[in-house]
């Protein structure tokens, strides 16, 4: 793949038939025209909007259920990726070309490999969500262009014939219940090696023998997608052992390692409401409209008096993004300091030009942004003493299930959102405690931003819906459980202590 500033030059002819042939692909071939670096960017951030719906999609509901498809549908046609249609079909053009659909789709997974390829973990995830797209593409093709699908990859399952279809019929019948005595003639029924279809062994989907399975043609996409699962995993090792290289290119390097970290929904930088929300309100908005992790480092600030550069800048831009001015901010950070081991006049030296460059007001004067759940995942893990970081990814489980029992999160409730952790989706987790905490049973919304959580409660807050109150915390003086220490699966989880107990009240933390 080349990439140039100048304007790519349409690839067209016996190429495009070979490459383009089929509106679903395996991805074999990298792209070999030249990509201007304006369309490398917008199509990286459309396929991984794509797939991050996926990824939503693929946790809140059944892979094969109707909403499912619909909403899946829907999101690859607002994003003009191919779907469902083939080149030859004459329909008038509304928009970009089939073949614009499919260059795009083959560019954007290719320019995602270079992204993604960097950890096992940005691994696991690409791989992860390019199965469940391919599935569903596959999944809703019609039979011919399934089988076309299959030739053109020169996939070649060998076909039960109509003999042994009757001789095997009874059991073919027996092994999968899509199977009906009054079709199994028509039905196309594949012999591959039972190694090759080890999910539907598992299942009992499939009737063995010899060493081969007999798989219906509706079942095929599971041998298809562990192909592309094997040849994707393989590529996407090949492209990190290049990673050297590419990164040398200064133009390519600052947009992949944004695209891993990449945060692709609205942006809270400029705010309509900005000087609204006043410094009276932030503890009472703690409680009520806050993010798990702001929640967490509010509360750190007014019992601990100081949060690490981590902290303060998760926090303090996340504020910003709510409404608070640099004045606000100032006074804010300058009032919470000085009740700790921190005078005025050392604030005024040592903290207030971080706050101001914040805002744009020092340095390169870059008006920064608040982060996304993404970048708070992603970035720097918390250490001992510090406080910032995703409480879904970086606190021990048992850590977190008290701290969301000390708000008064249901038994069931936890358990959905310790799931939703175990399987690694942390922002479905905190979308869940959102549901959990606001007495809804779904949000209606794709949670990304600490910001759009904040916005989104207040919404539902200033609707004068009833949202679900926890059951006051206890008072000073009574005693709370003690916590057990942090497992194996995070060190550091130990060095956030579990502040669920206390009151969130900043005036019953004042004493060291």
């Amino acid at each position: 793949m080349e990439f140039s500033r100048k304007k790519h030059k349409k690839v067209t002819g016996d190429y495009q038939a070979e490459l383009y042939g089929h509106c679903l692909q395996f991805y074999s071939q990298p792209p070999l025209e030249n990509i201007p670096l304006s369309e490398f960017e917008t199509f990286a951030i459309e396929r991984l909007k794509l797939l991050k719906t996926v990824e939503n999609l693929g946790v809140s509901y059944v892979k094969t259920s109707d909403l499912y498809i619909k909403k899946l549908d829907s999101e690859i046609k607002t994003l003009n990726f191919p779907y469902r249609s083939e080149m030859e079909e004459k329909k008038p053009q509304t928009g970009p070309s089939e073949y614009e659909k499919r260059r795009k789709d083959h560019i954007s997974h290719f320019i995602l490999r270079l992204a993604y390829c960097q950890t096992e973990d940005l691994r696991r995830w690409f791989i992860q969500q390019e199965m469940d797209l391919f599935r569903h593409r596959f999944n809703v093709l019609h039979p011919k262009y399934k089988n076309d699908f299959l030739r053109h990859n020169n996939l070649k399952y060998e076909k039960l014939s109509d003999e042994d279809k009757r001789r095997l019929g009874s059991k073919l019948i027996n092994s999968n219940s899509a199977i009906s005595s009054t079709k199994i003639e028509e039905l196309e029924i594949y012999k591959v090696p039972f190694q090759d279809a080890l999910d539907l062994v598992r299942a009992r989907k499939v009737f063995l023998q010899e060493g081969f399975a007999f798989i219906p043609h509706q079942e095929i996409v599971t041998i298809v997608l562990n192909d592309f699962r094997t040849r994707l995993s393989k590529a996407l090792a090949l492209t990190a052992r290049s990673l050297p290289v590419l990164q040398s290119d200064e133009r390519l390097q600052p947009l992949l390692s944004h695209l891993s970290h990449a945060y692709v929904g609205q942006d809270y930088s400029i705010q309509k409401n900005i000087g609204k929300v006043s410094l009276e309100q932030i503890d009472s908005m703690s409680t009520s409209s806050f993010p798990l992790c702001m929640r967490h480092l509010h509360r750190a600030l007014r019992e601990q008096h100081h949060l690490r550069h981590g902290g303060r800048m998760q926090y303090g831009l996340f504020l910003k993004g709510i409404g608070l001015t640099l004045e606000q901010a100032l006074q804010f950070w300058r009032a919470e300091f000085i009740k700790g081991k921190v005078d005025a006049d050392k604030f005024d030296k040592a903290y207030a030009y971080s706050i101001r460059h914040m805002f744009g007001k020092e340095g390169k004067r870059t008006d920064y942004t608040p982060y996304s759940c993404m970048k708070v995942i992603l970035s720097n893990p918390p250490s001992q003493g510090d406080y910032h970081g995703c409480p879904f990814r970086h606190s021990d489980p048992e850590l977190l299930k008290q701290k969301l029992q000390s708000y008064k999160i249901p038994s069931t409730g936890i358990n959905q959102v310790l799931d939703l952790v175990k399987g690694m989706h942390y922002q479905l987790a905190c979308q869940k405690y959102f549901e959990l905490t606001h007495g809804l049973d779904d949000c209606g919304f794709s949670l990304s931003h600490p910001n759009q959580y904040f916005v989104e409660s207040q919404k539902l807050l200033g609707s004068g819906r009833e949202v679900k109150k926890e059951v006051e915390a206890p008072q000073k003086g009574q005693s709370t459980p003690a916590l057990k220490a942090a497992g194996p699966r995070d060190s550091t989880a130990s060095s956030q202590t579990d502040e669920a107990s206390a009151v969130e009240d900043p005036g019953s933390s004042g004493k060291e």
